[in-house]
């Protein structure tokens, strides 16, 4: 019996009844961390840009691109709020001076970093 072209490339098949049915696999991906940022990444790529997503999960690329925008997007957050911890002046002084002010305005900028990280990178 001649070879499909799928057989000819190394496809296999297994009968199942009367049926061949090609035995396909996805392709070794490497094993990274995806946090909060890839997560949030994954989701708008699968409600919103899904043959993007279909592209890099068959590839194989999925798991290692959304490692890169975690790290990318983590970076992005701690410089933003670093500078505008030094824009709003609050400092280690403010911290040991008064407590509930510090974390109230540092939750602020947080929260603000968030926003801009989202919008620049997350949901692009």
């Amino acid at each position: 019996m001649k070879k499909t072209i799928f057989e000819e490339i190394g496809g296999t098949y297994i009968r199942h009844g009367d049926y061949l049915i090609p035995c396909l696999t996805l392709p070794e991906e490497e094993q990274r961390f995806i946090g909060v940022w890839g997560q949030r990444h994954k989701r708008y790529l699968k409600e919103h840009k899904e043959a993007v997503y279909i592209t890099l999960l068959t590839s194989g690329r999925l798991n290692s691109y959304l490692a890169d925008i975690e790290e990318q997007a983590q970076e992005r957050f701690e410089r933003i709020v670093e500078q505008m911890k030094q824009a709003h002046g609050i400092t280690e002084r403010l911290k040991a001076e008064n407590q509930m002010e510090w974390v109230a305005r540092i939750n602020n900028l947080q929260s603000c970093a968030r926003e801009i990280v989202d919008k620049e990178m997350i949901y692009q």
